[in-house]
C-alpha cells in the first residue's frame, strides 16, 4: 500500500459532536479526510480549541500535514417571534413587517434588520424559512413595509430571511465573526472561510485583518457574489460553491450550471474550489447514500473541483466515518473512469504568460511523454504547487516545502502530496532530495524517471525557472 493518497480530489470533513475526539478524527483522516472544518456557527471556543488540538495530535502521530478551516458564521437575518409560536399563511395574504419587537400574529411580524428595510423597494422579494415562504414587498416607508404572501403555508418563530435581488448595506463580518476570527488566528488555523460575501470588498476587508496568517476562502452563496465572481476570485485565495443558500436565493434549476461555471473559473485562476452542501445528506441518518447523492459527488469530481465537503454528515450524523469513506470511494472511482482524464484535459486552460506557468505546463507535458513516476515541485509559499495543480496532470505531484504552514494550507488543493523538508542549497542537492523523497514516499522506485521543478536562486519565493528530468538511483547511488 502506498504511503500517499492517489485520490486527487480532496475531502473536507466538518467536526462536531459526532467527531470531536482524537480517535474519531484519526479514523476520519484514515477514511479519507484531508482537511477538517470548524463551523463557528456551532459550539464554543473551548469546543473548537479541543478539536483543533485533537487534529494536531493526529497530524503529529501520522506524520502528514492536515489542513484546518474555520468557517465564520456571517450575519444571520431572521424574523421575530409570534405570540402563538407560528401562523398559517396562504398566497394572497398580506402581512406587515416592522421593527416592533412585540410578538407577531397573522397580520404582522418583527423584522429587526434596518439594513433590509434600507434595501427594500416595491417589488423586492423576501424569502423566509429557506424559501418555504415567499413575500413580495408592495409598499415600504422607513422601518415598516407591507408585503403580500406569494408562496407558503406556515411561518414560525425566528425563521431566516434571504433577500436575493439586493446588495444589503451590511458587512460580511459581525462582531461575533470578528471575535471568532481572532480566536481562529490565535490557535493557528490554515484557512478562514467567509460567509455572506456580496462583493470583492468583503473579501478584501477580511484579508486586511488576516494579513497572510491563513488562506482566505470566499463562500459563494448569494446572487451578487455570482455576478461579481471575477473580482471576488481576484481577492480570494480559494472559493466555495455553497449550494445551500444559492439554492434558496436562485432558482434551483440554475445551481448546477452555476456550480460548473464557478468551478471552471476557479480552475482557470489556479485557485482551489470547494463544492459543498448536502452532498451526502442522507448519511446523517443512514449508512449508505442515495444514488442521486453519489452522482452529485462524482459530478463535482469530474468537473475537477479541488475538494468536496461534508457538513452535518461528519459533524452530527450517526455515520461520520462511513460518510467520509463513501465520499472517498466515489471520488476514487470517478478518477479511475476512462472519461475522467478526457474531461479534465478538455477543461484545461492555457498557461499564463509567466515563466512559472510555462515551466509547470511543460512539466506536465514532459512527465506524460516520458511516463514519469511523479512531478516533484519545490515551493516555499505554495504558489508554484498551486500552478502545478492548475495543470491537472495525470502524473502525481509531490510537493517539497520547508514550511509546515504551507503544507497544511495545500492540503485543500487538487492532487498535491506535501512533504516538509529543509530548503535545498544547490542544484545537486535539489536533484538528490527530490529523488530520495520520491523513493521514501513510494512515488518511485530505482530506475523510474521523475520531473523536477524549482527556482533559482534557491529559497526565492515565486521564482520557478528550472525543469529537470532525473532517474531514481538505487540506495546509496545518486539520482541523476
Amino acid at each position: 500500500m502506498k504511503k500517499f493518497r492517489s485520490r486527487r480530489a480532496r475531502i473536507i470533513a466538518t467536526l462536531g459532536p459526532a467527531s470531536s475526539d482524537s480517535e474519531t478524527i484519526k479514523a476520519l483522516y484514515q477514511a479519507g479526510a484531508d482537511v477538517f472544518r470548524l463551523n463557528m456557527s456551532h459550539g464554543s471556543h473551548d469546543d473548537h480549541r479541543a478539536r483543533f488540538a485533537a487534529v494536531r495530535a493526529v497530524e503529529a502521530e501520522l506524520g502528514r500535514p492536515i489542513g484546518i478551516l474555520a468557517d465564520l458564521q456571517g450575519p444571520k437575518l431572521r424574523i421575530g417571534r409570534f405570540a402563538a409560536g407560528s401562523i398559517e399563511v396562504a398566497p394572497g395574504d398580506r402581512i406587515t413587517l416592522d421593527m416592533d419587537e412585540t410578538p407577531g400574529d397573522a397580520s404582522r411580524v418583527c423584522l429587526p434588520h434596518p439594513e433590509i428595510f434600507a434595501a427594500m423597494r416595491p417589488g423586492t422579494e423576501l424569502l423566509l424559512d429557506d424559501g418555504r415562504v415567499r413575500l413580495m414587498i408592495e409598499t415600504t416607508t422607513g422601518e415598516r413595509a407591507e408585503a403580500r404572501i406569494v408562496e407558503g403555508r406556515r411561518l414560525s418563530d425566528r425563521k431566516g430571511v434571504n433577500v436575493p435581488n439586493a446588495i444589503l448595506p451590511l458587512a460580511a463580518m459581525t462582531p461575533k465573526d470578528l471575535r471568532d476570527l481572532d480566536f481562529a488566528l490565535e490557535i493557528g488555523v490554515d484557512w478562514i472561510a467567509l460567509s455572506f460575501v456580496q462583493q470583492p470588498e468583503d473579501v478584501a476587508a477580511l484579508k486586511a485583518i488576516v494579513q497572510g496568517r491563513a488562506g482566505v476562502l470566499a463562500k459563494i452563496e448569494k446572487p451578487s457574489a455570482v455576478e461579481q465572481i471575477d473580482g471576488i476570485l481576484a481577492e480570494s485565495d480559494a472559493i466555495m460553491v455553497a449550494r445551500g443558500d444559492l439554492g434558496v436565493e436562485l432558482p434551483l434549476e440554475t445551481v448546477p450550471g452555476i456550480q460548473k461555471r464557478l468551478t471552471a473559473k476557479a480552475r482557470a485562476a489556479g485557485k482551489p474550489v470547494v463544492v459543498a452542501t448536502q452532498m451526502l445528506e442522507s448519511m446523517i441518518t443512514a449508512p449508505v447514500p442515495t444514488r442521486a447523492e453519489v452522482s452529485d459527488v462524482a459530478t463535482a469530481v469530474y468537473d475537477g473541483a479541488d475538494a468536496v465537503m461534508l457538513s452535518a454528515e461528519s459533524a452530527a450524523g450517526s455515520f461520520p466515518r462511513e460518510a467520509v469513506a463513501t465520499m472517498s470511494r466515489i471520488a476514487e472511482q470517478a478518477e479511475r473512469d476512462i472519461v475522467y482524464d478526457r474531461l479534465i484535459h478538455a477543461q484545461r486552460e492555457s498557461p499564463g504568460e509567466t515563466t512559472a506557468d510555462a515551466i509547470t505546463a511543460a512539466a506536465r507535458q514532459v512527465a506524460a511523454t516520458v511516463k514519469a513516476a511523479c512531478i516533484v515541485t519545490f515551493t516555499s509559499t505554495g504558489s508554484t504547487a498551486l500552478r502545478a495543480a492548475r495543470e491537472r496532470p495525470e502524473t502525481p505531484i509531490l510537493v517539497l516545502t520547508p514550511s509546515l504552514d504551507t503544507a497544511r494550507r495545500l492540503a485543500l488543493a487538487w492532487g498535491l502530496t506535501c512533504v516538509v523538508t529543509d530548503d535545498v542549497k544547490n542544484f545537486a542537492e535539489m536533484v538528490q532530495r527530490a529523488g530520495a523523497t520520491a523513493a521514501v514516499q513510494e512515488f518511485a522506485v530505482p530506475g523510474d524517471q521523475i520531473v523536477i521543478t524549482a527556482g533559482v536562486p534557491f529559497g526565492t519565493s515565486g521564482a520557478t525557472n528550472i525543469l529537470r528530468v532525473a532517474t531514481i538511483g538505487r540506495p546509496g547511488d545518486p539520482t541523476v
